[in-house]
């Protein structure tokens, strides 16, 4: 198993330095409830790069395919895990004072951190890339023992004219 890599992100991004890998969701352990298979691989690449305004920055880009819970049928299903985003990095400071402004910035901002887990950062961005409340596509549910549900009636007052009778 690899080790889990650090970073000083100030550095990193200052340098231009680049970093890949591959990740197991089962490392990742806030990501144990959502997906269903423990052994589902992701590729990742974390780039530094200085930004607009001199601003230091992480590129992220992460791809895989994970199982996770249709919450219509409760059964497992494919989901494209596909992250590519741009966080800045501030110092404590800076992010205080763009919490105090009305600006709205266009890139997400996180600390800049001299021991930053880059496997905490990607499971931060997998968990927001994340559905809601996953569903297959209308039609590819499965039931419990594994036939299609039964189809809606036709008529939404359908049923009301059944007790009428």
């Amino acid at each position: 198993m690899p080790a889990r890599p650090f970073i000083d992100s100030l550095d990193f991004a200052r340098n231009g330095q680049q970093i890949t890998g591959e990740i197991f969701v089962n490392q990742l352990s806030r990501l144990a409830d959502v997906f269903e298979s423990k052994q589902d691989l992701l590729k990742y690449t974390v780039t530094g790069r200085i930004g607009l305004y001199d601003i230091p920055q992480l590129d992220l880009a992460l791809t895989g395919t994970g199982q996770i819970i249709c919450q219509r049928c409760l059964q497992g299903m494919d989901y494209a895990i596909v992250v590519s985003n741009s966080i800045c990095l501030r110092t404590q400071a800076q992010l205080d004072e763009l919490d105090n402004s009305d600006v709205d910035e266009e890139y997400e901002s996180v600390l800049a951190d001299a021991h930053l887990d880059v496997w905490q950062l990607l499971e931060e961005e997998i968990l927001l890339s994340l559905p809601i409340a996953p569903k297959h596509l209308i039609g590819e549910c499965q039931t419990v023992n594994g036939s299609q549900p039964q189809q809606k009636e036709s008529h939404p007052f359908a049923a009301l004219a059944k007790l009428k009778r």
